[in-house]
């Protein structure tokens, strides 16, 4: 059982190995592509791909738009690149087309404007099993992607966001990059969530150093980073909650 928190102050392949064929739009019956199931069906019954693949509109040279939105969502995950808000990392993360990256972060930005209005209730994380549970997204993405969790005083959720892509490196992830969201969103405490494509659960040292050195800069900041919790497939360890 998990500690409770205390806060102190891939495209589709169609045929054998020996010839493959990525799936693309135009391959698609007339009733199953994304913009006609949209006017048939309503948007409820459109995946994530297809969505994001009607909010691009179109591909590039070297990417059918069906392709690039499947690409996205396997490698960002579903929940992690409509919360973005920097679209020249997005893009250079994602090694797709500036206007792309404006796109899709104009899109999340709609959203999180209607569902902060809208909803009746945060999402409230008091455990690091909390964590995993909110991170199901991110648990078997194929890169290593280092995650903000930023809470209020509520232990409510205030704003979460993507800070990294790769293995967790103290020289390449600034405490400024972590705290800059925090300060934005008044947010009381932190947590810190990455996952291991390798499926082991045990800090490396540069995880470690990492946590010590965000852990030093928001008691300067009164900011509490709370936990860094490492997550796989099927399991999570936390590296501060015992």
């Amino acid at each position: 059982m998990s500690t409770n928190y205390v806060i102190s102050s891939k495209p589709l392949i169609v045929g054998g190995s020996d010839q493959k064929y990525v799936l693309t739009i135009r391959d698609l019956p007339a009733d199953e592509k994304p913009r006609e199931k949209l006017v048939k069906h309503g948007p409820s019954v459109l995946t994530a791909v297809e969505l994001l693949a009607i909010v691009l509109g179109q591909g590039t040279k070297k990417e059918e738009v069906f392709s690039m939105a499947n690409r996205l969502v396997q490698e960002y995950g579903e929940r992690n690149i409509f919360t973005q808000t920097d679209a020249k990392t997005l893009a250079e993360n994602l090694e797709i087309p500036l206007i792309k990256a404006l796109q899709i972060i104009a899109v999340g930005e709609l959203g999180r404007r209607f569902f902060e209005k809208k909803k009746n209730g945060a999402t409230v994380i008091r455990t690091a099993k909390d964590v995993f549970d909110y991170v199901a997204d991110m648990r078997a993405l194929p890169k290593e992607y280092l995650r903000g969790i930023y809470l209020n005083s509520h232990y409510q959720v205030v704003h979460d966001e993507v800070i990294s892509i790769g293995t967790v490196d103290a020289n390449i992830i600034h405490p400024r990059e972590v705290f800059r969201p925090a300060l934005s969103y008044s947010a009381s405490a932190l947590i810190l969530v990455h996952n291991h494509p390798s499926g082991v659960l045990s800090p490396s040292q540069e995880d470690v150093l990492v946590t010590a050195q965000v852990k030093e800069a928001g008691q300067l900041l009164g900011i509490e980073l709370i936990d860094h919790v490492i997550v796989t497939v099927d399991g999570f360890s936390s590296m501060l909650s015992k």
